[in-house]
């Protein structure tokens, strides 16, 4: 029977260069947009990030121009409130969607 194959979507991958120059490995874990804005945003995880350790999430303002993304960081606090916010709430309607996932 096929019931108990479980499919996983390939995660997105992203590299992101460090004060040095060297490229750091992220998982896109949501990207989204803000209501009243056309300003796009990603949440991203370090792939090679500490082990049992609650996983440190980045958020960056992107544009896409054809195949290249464009990463900018978020500097003013009062759009980092909105992003953060948004964030919880997409986080906390995925949780509802797949059941209670923090038990």
């Amino acid at each position: 029977m096929a019931n108990d194959e479980i499919q996983y979507e390939e995660p997105e991958i992203i590299y992101i260069p460090d004060d040095e120059g060297n490229e750091e490995e992220f998982e896109v874990i949501m990207k989204f947009e803000v209501d009243g804005s056309d300003k796009k945003y990603m949440m991203v995880v370090p792939v090679d990030g500490p082990e049992g350790e609650a996983e440190e999430v980045y958020a960056f303002r992107y544009e896409e121009d054809g195949d290249d993304l464009q990463l900018y960081t978020i500097d003013d606090e009062e759009e980092w409130k909105i992003v953060e916010d948004t964030f919880q709430t997409l986080l906390a309607e995925m949780e509802d969607e797949d059941g209670e996932l923090n038990r």
